[in-house]
């Protein structure tokens, strides 16, 4: 689509058919669909004798959905084998140099976004490029289309427009074809590929709030091992922006603790933002030496030896 010819006159242009009858094929091809827009973009290209960029806003948003609606089923297996892997291979080309050159430049909260933004300019400037062109690229397989039923069936006008309306026009299958594969991606994406991005920084975060909470509770049975009494004022330091830790002498969710100290979740991005509010609990029973521990977490993400302790 974006290596298209730009002689004079246009590729497969037939100069001795009158603009009646090359308008009349035209309608055969392109169907009932936006049929005036298209008109108008194959008369300018007559006119001005060469093919030119114009602006096509479903290529530029969904250009294999709509290949297929215009029935170009060849050529949106192309796009999608060749074109994707394309940009594909440029973005892991600029993202691989961009992680040598100034990824240590970028603060940790932001490399993930760089790293997403540095792909989808990527993909937005080939679908500006896909977009500029569509209408030539259109217009190119219009007058191929027309060439072909023109050598075949030189005299049966029926047999032309048979042959047009089977090449051309558009298809309400081909266009739910594609959308579905897209959500068939996305459903891939989330199921498959994104636990593998999200399962390491799940990991680090329950770690990180388990190691500060159980730190906190170490320090406070030892002052309540002193002084009988729960240390609600006890100073903390915590290091990590993503836990806090309050101490409190009772809670709703253990009402025979006389000391608790929680440690919540907060503050996590995409793609771990379902661990926000979560909390670890350990909890003191009275009339005894036994800490315990309980979780909103669910059972494979709450640690092993929380339960144990």
């Amino acid at each position: 689509m974006l290596f298209i010819e730009t002689d004079s006159p246009p590729p497969f242009y037939q100069e001795a058919l009158t603009p009646a009858k090359r308008k009349q094929l035209d309608q055969w091809f392109i169907g009932h669909r936006t049929q005036q827009y298209y008109l108008k973009r194959f008369e300018q290209f007559d006119k001005q004798g060469y093919l030119s960029p114009k602006w096509h806003w479903a290529a530029f948003f969904v250009t294999f959905p709509w290949l297929l609606y215009r029935k170009r089923y060849m050529d949106a297996i192309v796009y999608s084998v060749a074109g994707w892997s394309f940009i594909q291979l440029n973005v892991a080309i600029v993202l691989v140099a961009f992680e040598f050159v100034a990824m240590s430049y970028v603060p940790d909260a932001y490399q993930m976004m760089t790293r997403i933004g540095i792909a989808a300019a990527i993909w937005l400037f080939w679908s500006f490029m896909v977009a500029r062109w569509t209408d030539a690229y259109y217009y190119r397989m219009a007058r191929r289309e027309i060439a072909d039923a023109l050598d075949y069936y030189p005299r049966d006008e029926a047999a032309q427009k048979a042959h047009l309306r089977r090449e051309g026009g558009v298809s309400l299958f081909g266009l739910g074809l594609g959308f579905g594969l897209f959500a068939f991606a996305l459903v891939v994406i989330k199921v498959q590929f994104l636990p593998l991005i999200a399962k390491p920084k799940e990991n680090a975060v329950l770690f990180d709030a388990y190691d500060i909470t159980k730190t906190t509770q170490n320090k406070v049975a030892i002052v309540y091992g002193q002084t009988g009494h729960c240390p609600t004022d006890l100073p903390l330091e915590v290091d990590s922006p993503q836990i806090s830790v309050r101490i409190t002498a009772q809670t709703p969710a253990v009402e025979a603790a006389d000391c608790v100290v929680t440690g919540t979740i907060h503050n996590v991005r995409f793609p771990i933002r379902y661990l926000n509010g979560q909390t670890l609990m350990f909890y003191h029973l009275p009339d005894s030496d036994t800490w315990r521990c309980t979780s909103s977490l669910n059972e494979k993400q709450a640690p092993a030896y929380c339960i144990a302790d």
